[in-house]
């Protein structure tokens, strides 16, 4: 089992980014890491060769790349069990996004929700890199052979379209016992909570909003995480004793979940505790739990954040051992497509 996964490294790393993503990230780590498997590991880059189909800032990107790093060692991605790198030190990304782009196909792309988002109206003025951005997915998975891939909702068309260009490659250029590419199954991770806005439960939990209320951060310290909960969006009414009585309630519906997720309990198990209380004692109770999980995350953020060269060596390290896992199916491609290589 080999699993690969990127995140865009947008600097530091929200409770959402961790209870719907990360925190999943480790536990299939250690779960591949002690079941002893030869050949299986997993793959996490980030990924700022996508990161730049959008305008950004070269500074910031640098300096959110870095701080990615330390933030995913802080929550439990451990260099030692996992392949951790950034796209950029390993240039056989970009190199096989090309060699694919002769297989993928414009109607394919066309067809991707992300780009029509993400373009908005102004479509002939968005990046070539924006259009083509799931080519270079494909070969972030494709070129470790990936066997699974974690998926949430808006990135399984993008899956989808991985294998599709994988399939119709090893139909045109390979014989049917020597395939170049294996197709990766989508893995959809077991309680991947949704976090959404403190300010509005309607939305989701993001970096983008330009209130710092509306989210905590991983580098956040104890003060401001209890101000942060006391001060979320809630409503009048006291918490149900059953699930159903969320309905309608999202800010109500949010703050449960939360508190679900970073205990480990059922929506039901947490009203069976809190139940017919106000938000007054809900909320101090959702900030100790949160207090009590992200202390030691954000104490260890903070003192990697400042060793330069200990993230740096993490790159480095990473990125060696991604190039030679990566290295035989790049070769393989060029020889699959009939190209001289010295």
């Amino acid at each position: 089992m080999r699993v690969v996964s990127g995140i865009q490294p947008t600097g530091n790393l929200h409770l959402g980014n961790y209870l719907g993503a990360i925190r999943n990230w480790v536990k299939m780590q250690d779960d591949i890491a002690a079941s002893g498997e030869e050949g299986s590991e997993c793959l996490f880059f980030l990924a700022d060769l996508h990161a730049i189909s959008m305008p950004h800032d070269p500074a910031e990107l640098k300096a959110g790349t870095l701080e990615m790093v330390a933030a995913l060692v802080a929550c439990g991605i451990d260099p030692d069990k996992s392949v951790l790198f950034n796209q950029a030190q390993v240039p056989a990304h970009a190199e096989l996004q090309w060699l694919l782009t002769g297989t993928a196909r414009m109607g394919w792309l066309n067809r991707m929700t992300q780009f029509k988002d993400k373009s908005g109206k102004n479509r002939e003025g968005a990046s070539l890199a924006l259009f083509s951005y799931p080519v270079l997915q494909a070969a972030d998975v494709l070129l470790y052979q990936a066997t699974h891939v974690p998926v949430g909702d808006d990135q399984k068309q993008h899956l989808e379209l991985a294998r599709d260009i994988a399939q119709k490659f090893n139909n045109d250029f390979c014989e049917d016992d020597a395939p170049v590419f294996t197709l990766p199954e989508p893995y959809i991770p077991p309680q991947a909570a949704r976090i959404m806005s403190l300010r509005d439960g309607s939305a989701k939990m993001s970096k983008s909003d330009p209130s710092e209320m509306s989210r905590i951060n991983l580098s956040d310290d104890a003060d401001t995480i209890m101000k942060k909960v006391k001060k979320a969006k809630s409503d009048a009414d006291a918490l149900p004793s059953e699930a159903g009585g969320l309905e309608g309630r999202p800010e109500a519906l949010n703050l449960v979940t939360i508190y679900a997720a970073i205990t480990g309990k059922s929506v039901e198990a947490v009203l069976g505790q809190f139940g017919g209380e106000g938000f007054g004692k809900f909320k101090p109770a959702l900030g100790e739990v949160l207090v009590e999980t992200l202390s030691p995350i954000s104490a260890r953020f903070r003192e990697l954040k400042e060793d330069r060269e200990s993230l740096d060596a993490i790159l480095a390290r990473g990125a060696a051992k991604a190039r030679e896992r990566g290295a035989r199916t790049l070769d393989n491609t060029y020889k699959a497509l009939g190209l001289v290589r010295g």
